[in-house]
């Protein structure tokens, strides 16, 4: 009897494996049928730019550095902006020499490094733009450092700035080897003088993970301060997955799975479409961070790690404000770092719209007695005005400091966003008050209004605040806590 009972259940058992089974190769055709049905791909998303720097180029000077990317920006001209089609010819693509997108209709192509130099420069500064991003994206923060007295570099880092093709096999031992070499460059450009890093989502990443290899290394030049602006230090843990898609479509010759989204290249500074691949950089950039941060802390080095300033929006689609909190600053001892958040809109009334309201954890953020940093938070002076102020506190104290901050909600907004930050509002691509001059495309208004499903463009994305209204704030707190300005 009980043999017969054994026997059975071995049976439902594999009946059951095979069921799953089958379960499993059926949603894995269905999601390979529904991505192959997506847009094809151009030759943006295909072309070969191997001219490309790489962690193991033999480049070790930013003026080689700078010498490989003219090469690459040739290649890019002829394996991408000749060979456009007659059908991609259009006034909103990037890679059509006449389009208003032609981001070299602007003097200086801001896709490429730049460096901004100071007679008797007081710091150096690198700037480390985002994911799929380019340069341009701290263009305006490395200007007014500049002329604060600071000598700036703007890297553009490895697989950007050309076309997203760039970001298929990119890696981020890559970006990060480009990093230690404008550190080093920056450092014989400024002598003495302190050296700061603004870095913006997974530029944040990027410069974190040098703070923590100039801990063991003595020989890379120490940071004096950095600057993270939507810091990309913890992203959802289904990254980890996503890059068997890219996998499996490398197995089956699909091309097109090497892809999370296909979408028109209108964007003179940002790529539209997304690898696989850069996701999966971005995770596992932040998975060696918490290893590196295990590991330093275990030794005692972290209280060497340099002071940090963060701004972040307490509603962040792209990366993750409390796993900012929970795998960086709780983990930091103090030695001076702040994380600025900025609140929604609570004169806007959107709570009862909203998937979930930030304000509680927020206020646990604040009450919290062992918060080993200082925080602010950016909010309304009160639920009946647009008016803000910053209201403070110090590592684990909960006794608020309100200051006003002498600007306001814009009344058609009601959050900030992870793109936003860096831009100002006149910014003349991105800005929402920005002057319409020239022959150029202005994103910062971009709200096409028709029928759903007609664009390729998501509504969601052309509704996505590009600008900061509140800027001035986050430039002159960058000003002051790299000691160029006043508070």
């Amino acid at each position: 009897m009980i043999l017969r009972l054994t026997r059975f259940a071995r049976r439902i058992l594999v009946a059951v494996a095979y069921s799953f089974g089958g379960a499993v190769v059926t949603l894995v055709i269905v999601g390979v049928v529904y991505l192959e049905a997506r847009p094809e791909l151009d030759v943006w998303h295909l072309a070969d730019l191997d001219e490309e720097f790489t962690e193991t180029s033999g480049v070790d000077s930013f003026s080689d550095y700078l010498a490989l990317e003219d090469r690459l920006f040739a290649q890019l001209h002829a394996q991408v902006y000749a060979k456009v089609p007659a059908s991609g010819q259009r006034s909103i693509n990037r890679y059509d020499g006449n389009s208003l997108s032609d981001p070299e209709s602007w003097s200086p192509n801001w896709n490429r490094s730049f460096e901004l130099t100071a007679a008797t420069p007081k710091a150096g500064v690198l700037l480390l733009h985002g994911m799929s991003d380019s340069p341009y994206s701290l263009r305006a923060l490395g200007e007014a450092l500049n002329a604060a007295g600071a000598t700036v570099v703007g890297m553009r880092l490895p697989g950007h700035g050309t076309a997203p093709s760039g970001l298929v096999e990119v890696t981020w031992q890559d970006m990060a080897a480009a990093v230690r070499l404008a550190m080093r460059h920056l450092a014989t450009q400024v002598a003495e003088r302190p050296l700061y890093i603004v870095g913006y989502s997974t530029g944040a990443a990027l410069a974190v993970n040098y703070a923590l290899a100039t801990l063991d290394d003595g020989a890379l030049p120490k940071v004096a301060r950095m600057i993270l602006l939507s810091p990309a230090i913890g992203v959802s843990s289904a990254a980890a997955f996503a890059v068997w898609q890219g996998r499996l479509g490398h197995l089956l010759g699909l091309e097109k799975l090497a892809w999370t989204s296909i979408l028109p290249e209108y964007d003179p500074y940002k790529y539209g479409s997304f690898a696989v691949n850069a996701g999966d950089v971005v995770y596992r950039l932040t998975l060696h961070i918490q290893n590196r941060l295990d590991e330093l802390g275990g030794r005692g080095k972290l209280a060497a790690f340099p002071p940090v300033l963060a701004f972040s929006s307490v509603v962040d689609a792209t990366v993750s404000t409390p796993a900012l909190v929970r795998n960086l600053f709780d983990r930091l001892p103090q030695g001076g770092h702040e994380l600025v958040l900025f609140d929604i809109n609570r004169m806007a009334e959107m709570e009862p719209i909203m998937t979930s309201d930030p304000s509680a954890a927020v206020q646990a953020l604040l009450d919290n007695p062992l918060r080993p940093f200082a925080l602010g938070v950016v909010t309304n002076e009160n639920a009946s005005s647009r008016q803000l102020v910053v209201r403070s506190a110090g590592p684990g104290d909960a006794t608020l400091t309100e200051t006003p901050l002498g600007l306001a909600w814009p009344p058609d907004l009601y959050s900030l966003a992870h793109v936003a930050l860096p831009f100002a509002p006149d910014d003349p691509i991105y800005g929402g008050q920005a002057l319409r001059t020239g022959r150029s495309v202005h994103l910062g208004q971009l709200a096409l209004r028709g029928e759903r499903g007609v664009l390729q463009i998501p509504a969601a994305d052309m509704l996505r605040l590009r600008w900061n209204p509140f800027f001035p704030y986050v430039e002159a707190r960058a000003l002051a806590f790299t000691g160029l300005g006043g508070e």
